[in-house]
């Protein structure tokens, strides 16, 4: 559905993008993260056609596009029934009442379809945007922080809508809220002072990036198990997480499984449970950024 390459994006001596290569698959959620600086709006702004970029190629199967800019506004006198209804006016040159009052609905706005917005909430700004990027059903959807204002009804309605999308049109949506990344995507992109370090499936991020750790469940207090394994030169750090367990952490997967049990063993536990904890993409993501 995307692709770029070798795209530079510069603003007078600062470069915002730098030879981003980026590969979106029909279909599939995508998000894109990355410190605040990292280029992830100037990206999408290019995507959208809204800026153009210095050099490099951008190729977009479709020309039906829904953007949802990070603050998005409006003709304040303008109700959101009006506001919806003009954006898909102007995406189809048709009206539809339907549509129109379906998109407010699922935005979690019906009930304010007729007032002006000027005197709209931020979070209900973002919701009316949602809707009107939504409501011509495009073929591609590009979301710049479309949680950032919300609060936590409103990001799990927005997530559980963006999911639902999947396989009906393509998502690319930015976020600084790794733990909405990590629910509805499938691919992941990671910036880093504009350049793309990271791009793939989600799980294979996860899978090869992360420091091996292991939870281990002991009978008794971990207190005494702690001390003896935070000895040995192969572990890297020994967090005790409750009375009886610990969070075991090894630079190395494979030293981690030839080592780890003799050296309980050795330090006179008796494991319960003893398993690999899965890393998060937050754990994942300041690993690769750092």
């Amino acid at each position: 559905m995307i692709e770029t390459r070798g795209l530079v994006k510069d603003y007078g001596d600062n470069r915002a993008l730098d030879a981003v290569d980026l590969n979106v698959a029909p279909g599939s959620v995508y998000g894109l993260v990355g410190p605040n600086g990292a280029g992830k709006t100037t990206l999408l702004g290019v995507l959208a056609g809204l800026r153009t970029a210095t050099s490099g190629s951008v190729s977009i199967a479709t020309a039906n596009v829904g953007v949802l800019p990070d603050t998005p506004l409006f003709d304040q006198w303008l109700t959101a029934r009006e506001v919806v209804d003009l954006s898909h006016f102007m995406t189809t040159g048709s009206h539809d009442d339907g549509r129109v009052a379906e998109m407010l609905a699922l935005a979690g706005i019906a009930d304010a379809a007729d007032r002006a917005v000027g005197g709209f909430s931020r979070g209900m700004l973002q919701r009316l945007g949602l809707a009107a990027s939504l409501v011509a059903r495009p073929d591609l959807v590009l979301l710049d922080e479309p949680c950032s204002a919300l609060d936590p009804l409103g990001r799990r309605e927005v997530l559980d809508l963006i999911a639902r999308l999947r396989g009906d049109a393509t998502v690319v949506f930015s976020s600084h809220i790794l733990a909405d990344v990590q629910e509805v995507c499938d691919t992941v992109g990671i910036l880093r002072k504009g350049e793309l370090v990271f791009e793939g499936p989600l799980q294979r991020l996860l899978v090869g990036k992360a420091q091996p750790r292991y939870l281990v469940r002991v009978r008794a207090s971990a207190d005494d198990v702690a001390a003896r394994l935070a000895a040995a030169e192969w572990i890297q750090d020994v967090t005790r997480i409750d009375r009886d367990l610990l969070r075991v952490t090894a630079s190395n997967l494979e030293v981690m499984e030839e080592h780890l049990i003799p050296a309980l063993a050795a330090a006179g536990a008796h494991v319960v449970s003893l398993a690999p904890e899965a890393p998060s993409l937050e754990d994942v993501f300041l690993e690769v950024v750092s």
